[in-house]
Protein backbone atom coordinates (compact mmCIF):
# COMPACT_ATOMS: atom_id res chain seq x y z
CA UNK A 1 0.00 0.00 0.00
CA UNK A 2 1.06 3.51 -0.20
CA UNK A 3 3.69 4.84 2.48
CA UNK A 4 1.16 7.16 3.93
CA UNK A 5 -2.16 5.82 4.03
CA UNK A 6 -3.59 2.01 4.65
CA UNK A 7 -5.86 3.00 1.75
CA UNK A 8 -5.11 1.49 -1.59
CA UNK A 9 -4.81 4.81 -4.15
CA UNK A 10 -6.17 4.38 -7.70
CA UNK A 11 -4.88 6.27 -10.45
CA UNK A 12 -7.70 7.17 -12.99
CA UNK A 13 -6.49 7.50 -16.17
CA UNK A 14 -8.19 8.13 -19.13
CA UNK A 15 -9.83 10.95 -21.30
CA UNK A 16 -11.71 12.34 -18.82
CA UNK A 17 -9.26 15.57 -18.10
CA UNK A 18 -10.33 16.41 -21.46
CA UNK A 19 -14.27 16.87 -20.54
CA UNK A 20 -15.91 20.45 -19.61
CA UNK A 21 -16.53 19.36 -16.13
CA UNK A 22 -13.33 17.36 -15.58
CA UNK A 23 -12.99 17.67 -11.84
CA UNK A 24 -16.45 17.29 -11.46
CA UNK A 25 -16.60 14.21 -13.01
CA UNK A 26 -13.26 12.95 -11.41
CA UNK A 27 -15.60 13.74 -8.33
CA UNK A 28 -18.09 10.88 -8.90
CA UNK A 29 -15.30 8.65 -9.86
CA UNK A 30 -13.55 9.40 -6.48
CA UNK A 31 -16.55 8.67 -4.24
CA UNK A 32 -17.46 5.65 -6.27
CA UNK A 33 -13.86 4.59 -5.11
CA UNK A 34 -14.27 5.89 -1.38
CA UNK A 35 -17.41 3.31 -2.01
CA UNK A 36 -15.11 0.53 -2.85
CA UNK A 37 -12.68 1.44 -0.32
CA UNK A 38 -10.02 3.01 -2.23
CA UNK A 39 -8.24 6.82 -2.65
CA UNK A 40 -9.25 7.87 -6.46
CA UNK A 41 -6.27 9.99 -7.38
CA UNK A 42 -7.08 12.15 -10.58
CA UNK A 43 -4.73 13.72 -13.22
CA UNK A 44 -5.70 17.13 -12.65
CA UNK A 45 -5.35 16.86 -8.89
CA UNK A 46 -1.98 18.91 -9.04
CA UNK A 47 -2.23 22.36 -8.36
CA UNK A 48 0.40 24.20 -11.11
CA UNK A 49 -0.01 27.80 -9.60
CA UNK A 50 2.19 29.30 -11.99
CA UNK A 51 0.56 27.79 -15.16
CA UNK A 52 -0.18 30.94 -17.29
CA UNK A 53 3.15 31.87 -16.94
CA UNK A 54 4.94 29.00 -18.21
CA UNK A 55 5.71 28.47 -22.13
CA UNK A 56 3.71 25.49 -23.50
CA UNK A 57 6.04 23.11 -23.38
CA UNK A 58 7.37 23.70 -20.19
CA UNK A 59 3.79 23.53 -19.06
CA UNK A 60 3.34 20.40 -21.08
CA UNK A 61 6.85 18.95 -19.40
CA UNK A 62 5.04 19.86 -15.71
CA UNK A 63 2.06 17.75 -16.22
CA UNK A 64 3.73 15.26 -17.37
CA UNK A 65 6.17 15.26 -14.12
CA UNK A 66 3.05 15.58 -11.93
CA UNK A 67 1.01 12.37 -13.53
CA UNK A 68 4.28 10.42 -12.94
CA UNK A 69 4.82 11.42 -9.94
CA UNK A 70 1.10 10.59 -9.09
CA UNK A 71 1.39 7.47 -10.78
CA UNK A 72 4.23 6.28 -8.49
CA UNK A 73 2.41 7.47 -5.43
CA UNK A 74 -0.45 4.81 -6.38
CA UNK A 75 -0.62 1.32 -5.92
CA UNK A 76 -2.70 0.65 -9.13
CA UNK A 77 -4.40 2.05 -12.26
CA UNK A 78 -7.95 1.98 -13.89
CA UNK A 79 -7.80 3.26 -17.31
CA UNK A 80 -10.56 4.64 -19.44
CA UNK A 81 -9.56 3.01 -22.31
CA UNK A 82 -12.86 4.12 -24.51
CA UNK A 83 -11.89 5.24 -28.18
CA UNK A 84 -11.19 9.01 -28.22
CA UNK A 85 -10.37 10.74 -31.49
CA UNK A 86 -9.62 7.57 -33.33
CA UNK A 87 -11.16 3.84 -33.37
CA UNK A 88 -8.90 3.38 -30.63
CA UNK A 89 -7.96 4.63 -26.82
CA UNK A 90 -6.44 8.37 -25.60
CA UNK A 91 -2.69 7.84 -26.44
CA UNK A 92 -1.76 9.06 -22.68
CA UNK A 93 -4.04 6.61 -21.10
CA UNK A 94 -2.14 4.13 -23.16
CA UNK A 95 0.98 5.25 -21.85
CA UNK A 96 0.06 5.38 -18.28
CA UNK A 97 -1.01 2.11 -18.45
CA UNK A 98 2.35 1.15 -19.65
CA UNK A 99 4.20 3.33 -16.67
CA UNK A 100 2.15 1.32 -14.17
CA UNK A 101 2.77 -1.61 -16.05
CA UNK A 102 6.48 -1.37 -15.93
CA UNK A 103 6.52 -0.46 -12.16
CA UNK A 104 5.08 -3.56 -11.63
CA UNK A 105 1.72 -2.56 -10.30
CA UNK A 106 -1.90 -3.68 -10.92
CA UNK A 107 -3.58 -2.20 -13.98
CA UNK A 108 -7.26 -2.55 -15.33
CA UNK A 109 -9.55 -0.96 -17.72
CA UNK A 110 -12.73 -0.54 -19.12
CA UNK A 111 -14.50 0.83 -22.54
CA UNK A 112 -17.93 2.31 -22.98
CA UNK A 113 -18.13 0.71 -26.69
CA UNK A 114 -18.37 -2.69 -26.78
CA UNK A 115 -17.29 -3.79 -30.27
CA UNK A 116 -13.24 -4.76 -30.88
CA UNK A 117 -10.83 -3.79 -31.78
CA UNK A 118 -10.68 -5.01 -35.52
CA UNK A 119 -14.24 -4.42 -36.00
CA UNK A 120 -14.08 -0.69 -35.10
CA UNK A 121 -10.92 -0.46 -37.61
CA UNK A 122 -12.68 -2.58 -40.26
CA UNK A 123 -15.79 -0.37 -40.07
CA UNK A 124 -13.68 2.71 -40.25
CA UNK A 125 -11.83 1.98 -43.56
CA UNK A 126 -15.16 0.25 -44.83
CA UNK A 127 -16.53 3.78 -43.80
CA UNK A 128 -13.76 5.67 -46.34
CA UNK A 129 -13.71 8.23 -43.75
CA UNK A 130 -11.04 10.34 -44.64
CA UNK A 131 -8.83 11.97 -41.57
CA UNK A 132 -6.00 14.60 -42.28
CA UNK A 133 -2.28 13.38 -41.16
CA UNK A 134 -3.94 9.44 -40.55
CA UNK A 135 -0.87 7.23 -41.84
CA UNK A 136 -3.02 4.27 -42.23
CA UNK A 137 -3.90 3.25 -45.70
CA UNK A 138 -5.82 0.09 -47.24
CA UNK A 139 -3.02 -2.97 -47.51
CA UNK A 140 -2.20 -2.55 -43.77
CA UNK A 141 -2.87 -5.16 -41.39
CA UNK A 142 -5.61 -4.46 -38.75
CA UNK A 143 -4.84 -6.25 -35.12
CA UNK A 144 -7.34 -9.32 -35.38
CA UNK A 145 -6.89 -11.19 -31.72
CA UNK A 146 -10.68 -10.25 -31.10
CA UNK A 147 -9.68 -8.29 -28.01
CA UNK A 148 -10.90 -4.89 -26.95
CA UNK A 149 -7.81 -2.47 -27.38
CA UNK A 150 -4.60 -3.19 -29.22
CA UNK A 151 -2.99 -6.33 -27.43
CA UNK A 152 -0.40 -4.55 -25.21
CA UNK A 153 -3.03 -3.04 -23.46
CA UNK A 154 -5.34 -5.93 -23.06
CA UNK A 155 -2.78 -7.99 -22.14
CA UNK A 156 -1.29 -5.88 -19.76
CA UNK A 157 -4.43 -6.06 -18.10
CA UNK A 158 -5.14 -9.52 -18.27
CA UNK A 159 -1.56 -10.04 -16.37
CA UNK A 160 -2.72 -7.51 -13.72
CA UNK A 161 -5.48 -10.71 -13.17
CA UNK A 162 -8.22 -8.75 -14.40
CA UNK A 163 -10.15 -7.85 -17.77
CA UNK A 164 -10.72 -5.03 -19.91
CA UNK A 165 -14.47 -5.03 -18.95
CA UNK A 166 -16.72 -3.39 -22.13
CA UNK A 167 -19.82 -1.93 -22.04
CA UNK A 168 -22.60 -0.54 -24.42
CA UNK A 169 -24.16 2.46 -23.10
CA UNK A 170 -26.10 5.33 -24.72
CA UNK A 171 -25.34 7.40 -27.44
CA UNK A 172 -23.32 10.79 -25.69
CA UNK A 173 -22.53 8.73 -22.57
CA UNK A 174 -19.72 7.15 -23.84
CA UNK A 175 -16.89 9.00 -22.33
CA UNK A 176 -18.90 9.68 -18.93
CA UNK A 177 -21.09 6.00 -18.08
CA UNK A 178 -19.68 5.03 -14.85
CA UNK A 179 -21.13 1.01 -14.74
CA UNK A 180 -18.05 -0.21 -16.49
CA UNK A 181 -15.78 1.78 -14.46
CA UNK A 182 -17.47 -0.16 -11.11
CA UNK A 183 -17.22 -3.52 -12.60
CA UNK A 184 -13.11 -2.31 -12.21
CA UNK A 185 -13.07 -1.33 -9.10
CA UNK A 186 -15.01 -4.71 -7.61
CA UNK A 187 -12.19 -6.27 -9.88
CA UNK A 188 -9.47 -4.32 -7.99
CA UNK A 189 -11.26 -5.11 -4.59
CA UNK A 190 -10.38 -8.85 -5.44
CA UNK A 191 -7.10 -8.00 -6.69
CA UNK A 192 -5.62 -6.36 -3.59
CA UNK A 193 -7.36 -8.83 -1.47
CA UNK A 194 -5.26 -11.38 -3.33
CA UNK A 195 -2.30 -9.41 -2.96
CA UNK A 196 -2.96 -8.50 0.64
CA UNK A 197 -2.94 -13.00 0.95
CA UNK A 198 -0.49 -13.03 -0.98
CA UNK A 199 2.11 -10.79 1.54
CA UNK A 200 0.84 -12.59 4.59
CA UNK A 201 1.96 -16.14 2.92
CA UNK A 202 5.49 -15.05 2.26
CA UNK A 203 6.30 -13.24 5.22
Amino acid sequence: MSPNSNTPRIYLAGPDVFLPDAKAFADRKKKLCAEYGFEGVFPLDPEIKNASDLAPAELAATIARNNEALMRSCDLLIANCTPFRSVSMDPGTAYEVGFMRALGRPVLGYSNIAAPLAQRSQDYRASNNTVPHDGDFADTEIENFGLAENLMIDCAISASGSQLFTCKVAPGDELTDLAAFESCLKSAVELIEAMIIDQGTNT
